[in-house]
């Protein structure tokens, strides 16, 4: 029998209001759900994503990965509205130098 310690998921990610405004992120880190589920949507394997920061484990990115597919909806419209707040912020530059 293995005598390796079981990792409960559920302590993986975290919410807390006041830390990274409110939106999820690895625990005990400041890496956003978001940013691993772009990374995964540019075509980055799990093992690939691990590897940019070096510091988190790979049990750590499919625990984001799993958050971001099970509440797909509400972290898909946070990204949305985020490149749309960046796009205007972007043309209102543009404007501001002609």
């Amino acid at each position: 029998m293995s005598t390796a310690a079981i990792t409960d998921i559920g302590i993986l990610i975290a919410r807390t209001p006041g830390i990274k405004h409110g939106s999820p992120h690895i625990a005990g880190t400041g890496v956003l759900v978001r940013t691993i589920a772009r990374w995964s949507q540019d075509g980055l394997l799990p093992e690939e994503i691990a590897a940019k920061y070096g510091f988190l484990h790979l049990h750590q990115v499919h625990a984001a990965l799993a958050y971001y597919y099970a509440n797909r909806a509400e972290i898909d419209a946070e990204i949305a509205r985020l490149d749309t707040e960046a796009e205007q912020f972007e043309a209102e530059g543009q404007a501001g130098r002609l």
